[in-house]
């Protein structure tokens, strides 16, 4: 019975997983917004629009989704949101164009929205107690998968096909994949006795843990948008690459951070949350200080895998200690902490602003740093 019930939380695993890979098409706009940058001759404060309008749509839509998994429950609510993503993917393949960019990374947007706020929560109906955080960091190291090859598709695209959108067409048959195996899985879900208002939902942001973790998620996110956007530039600014060879900074990060997210699995399984909370801001630290003085494409690497490793997994345990805090509301502090998620669109914004006052991608560094050394000062509040 126990071996039965075993295998059966791991084909329930198998699509949650696959949703966690389209949800890390997301990341795809780092390098998307560098491409587009480059063919339709933007400004850095122009090209950092696309990741922010992105992530814009987290702050409208992410407390509105919780209700809406307290109505429909948390599995219609991730298959809405796999559909809205397999839409955005589709846009580029049928016309590359401005606005169809722009249409591609609103529907992005909202379709991640739905799928971070709703997808974390239903894990929760599969795992629970102490395998929670690391679950969730297996989570993000799948997510982190499909964030890993996103720039290695594109610069091959780009290569050999002079069609560096190709990565759409790909994206688009796992997005297929991943809503038809868990339109079939069978998943139970507890039903909330007195689901929040608005108004309570928001009043949560009174709780100091919660309020402090919904700041550390605008950081985590800033700092991830942030680098994948600006380590490329940082490469052509400072070593003369050309956008194809600098892109490959990008695939840098996510290769260890996708090392620290399988890593993050098994380690948080053995030491304590925050523990290797401080380890991971510390590396974090050293990374982007280090982006500061790098000058050769050898050491801004060895920075941004410092930063990739680090960032890999702040989200889980931010998030598994905001849930745990109120265990009793998971749908409306899974939608506050996903409306944190809007750091991607601030710090995109400020750090545009800085690099072109600054006339030097010094300026971006600077932003994220800030955000680096909140991280830092978070650790303290994380119970062991």
């Amino acid at each position: 019975m126990v071996m039965e019930q075993t295998n059966n939380t791991y084909l329930k695993f198998i699509p949650v997983m696959l949703s966690f890979f389209a949800m890390g098409f997301v990341d795809s706009v780092g390098i998307a917004s560098n491409f587009v940058q480059n063919d339709f001759q933007l400004s850095d404060t122009q090209a950092n629009l696309f990741p922010s309008m992105v992530f814009f749509w987290f702050l409208i839509c992410s407390v509105p989704t919780s209700m809406l998994m307290n109505r429909i429950g948390r599995k219609k609510t991730v298959m809405i949101s796999l559909i809205i993503t397999l839409l955005a993917v589709v846009v580029p393949v049928f016309g590359y164009t401005y606005e169809g960019m722009l249409i591609s990374f609103s529907l992005l947007g909202i379709g991640n929205a739905l799928m971070q706020v709703s997808l974390n929560p239903l894990v929760t109906n599969i795992i629970s107690g102490d395998r929670l955080a690391s679950s969730l960091t297996f989570g993000q190291f799948v997510k982190a998968i499909a964030s890993f090859i996103a720039p290695i598709l594109a610069s091959w695209g780009a290569v050999q096909f002079d069609y560096w959108q190709i990565l759409y067409p790909i994206f688009s048959v796992m997005a297929i994949l991943a809503v038809l195996t868990l339109g079939v899985t069978q998943i139970t879900e507890e039903k909330e006795d007195n689901p929040s208002t608005f108004a309570q939902c928001f009043a949560l942001l009174g709780n100091g843990m919660i309020l402090l973790s919904f700041l550390g998620i605008m950081c985590h996110v800033g700092i991830d948008v942030g680098t994948n956007t600006t380590a490329p530039k940082l490469l052509i600014e400072r070593c003369g690459l050309t956008i194809e060879d600098a892109s490959y900074a990008t695939s840098v990060y996510f290769f260890f951070r996708t090392i620290g997210c399988f890593s993050g699995a098994f380690i948080l399984a053995k030491l304590s949350s925050k523990k290797f909370f401080a380890f991971s801001t510390v590396l974090m630290f050293l990374g982007m200080g280090g982006l500061f003085f790098a000058d050769t494409p050898t050491t801004i690497y060895i920075c941004v895998a410092l930063i990739g490793f680090g960032n890999s997994n702040i989200f889980p345990i931010i998030f598994s200690q905001a849930l745990l805090n109120k265990p009793d509301k998971k749908n409306e502090v899974s939608g506050l902490m996903i409306m944190g998620l809007f750091g991607g669109t601030v710090f995109p914004l400020l750090m545009g602003i800085a690099s072109d006052r600054m006339m030097a991608q010094t300026g971006a560094v600077i932003v994220m740093m800030v955000g680096v050394i909140y991280l830092l000062s978070f650790t303290f509040k994380i119970s062991k």
